[in-house]
């Protein structure tokens, strides 16, 4: 998505969550997600969702997320290792961490390219949980959101993180293979020289 002039991005923000709940159904067809999708008839689910992407429109520049706090953690740009697809860039902000309140997001995620700025385009929002007992083959700790269950638990990303569960919302890029999927097949980061060849599965999550 190109970047917006902040008022015109936040009057097309209010205008998705306007429409949201009469949309989604369109919007997000269940073939097209890995796992169910959102039911139109969800009034919280539609409320939440709707909150999600009220209050995160303003992130749509990058100066606003440095300055409420979500911080660029290290500097590479998320690919699936097991298949096709990327995530893109992670700001994440610890003090949201666990959070399953629809405004206040773990992470976002922001594009590999940069706009005529300088500056990455806001394409996801995430929710991160450590698993409680850092065992992944018990789940009785699952949060949901939206109606959904999270994905996971899976290890850490990077350095440091704990086995955890996360839920993406692609409110402001289309992923092919659904909204609340977490790995874009339509996305790519930058090949380091010697990358080998990966597998082409863009539903493989990695878990």
């Amino acid at each position: 998505m190109p970047f917006l002039p902040r008022k015109a991005f936040l009057s097309c923000a209010a205008a998705i969550s306007l429409g949201l709940a009469g949309t989604l159904t369109a919007a997000v067809p269940a073939h097209a997600v890995d796992g169910p999708a959102p039911d139109p008839r969800n009034a919280k689910a539609m409320r939440d969702m709707a909150t999600a992407i009220r209050v995160t429109a303003k992130y749509a520049d990058e100066r606003e997320a440095l300055k409420d706090g979500y911080l660029p953690h290290g500097t590479e740009c998320m690919t699936n290792p097991f298949g096709v697809g990327a995530m893109g860039y992670h700001y994440v902000k610890e003090a949201n961490w666990g959070s399953t309140d629809p405004s206040k997001p773990a992470a976002l995620l922001y594009s590999s390219e940069k706009d005529e700025h300088g500056r990455r385009t806001l394409q996801t929002v995430e929710w991160m949980s450590a698993d409680r007992d850092q065992d992944m083959k018990t789940t009785d700790d699952r949060p949901t959101m939206f109606g959904l269950p999270f994905d996971g638990p899976m290890p850490g990303h990077w350095t440091g993180m704990p086995k955890h569960y996360d839920l993406h919302l692609w409110a402001y890029k289309e992923n092919p293979a659904g909204r609340f999927h977490n790995w874009n097949p339509a996305l790519t980061c930058p090949v380091k020289p010697g990358t080998p060849t990966k597998p082409a599965d863009a539903h493989d999550h990695g878990h």
